[in-house]
């Protein structure tokens, strides 16, 4: 089973992405509405997945994440983003391995994960 961190300030979106997860019979590991919070309980929840607003990205978001990496090495790193074209680009380089879209239904957002999860299993 895929263990799930969320990280989002926005609690009924965590919510929902919380019910979805769990109707995907995928495991959450924890919430954080912070970064600070975030990083400091992914690396002791044996979490395969964190699920993170890019908005929670500290300034720095290239460091913060190869910080987490270096405690976590096979951790998904999905970053949700607001504008699709802006945000593309920054999700990507500050290492995350997908970005979904805030405005996908939620559909996609459970095909998007699910297509994650594959690559945390193999």
């Amino acid at each position: 089973m895929t263990r799930v961190y969320l990280a989002d300030a926005m609690l009924l979106e965590r919510n929902a992405l919380r019910l979805l997860l769990l109707d995907m019979n995928m495991e959450i590991a924890g919430e954080a509405g912070d970064w600070s919070t975030a990083l400091a309980h992914v690396p002791n929840c044996h979490t395969d997945m964190l699920v993170i607003d890019s908005g929670l990205l500290p300034r720095d978001p290239h460091a913060a994440l190869d910080e987490l990496r270096r405690a976590c090495p096979n951790l998904l790193v999905i970053v949700l983003i607001s504008h699709l074209e802006a945000r593309h680009q920054a999700a990507l380089t500050v290492g995350a391995d997908m970005f979904i879209s805030k405005g996908e239904i939620p559909g996609r957002v459970a095909e998007h994960l699910r297509a994650a999860a594959g690559k945390t299993l193999n």
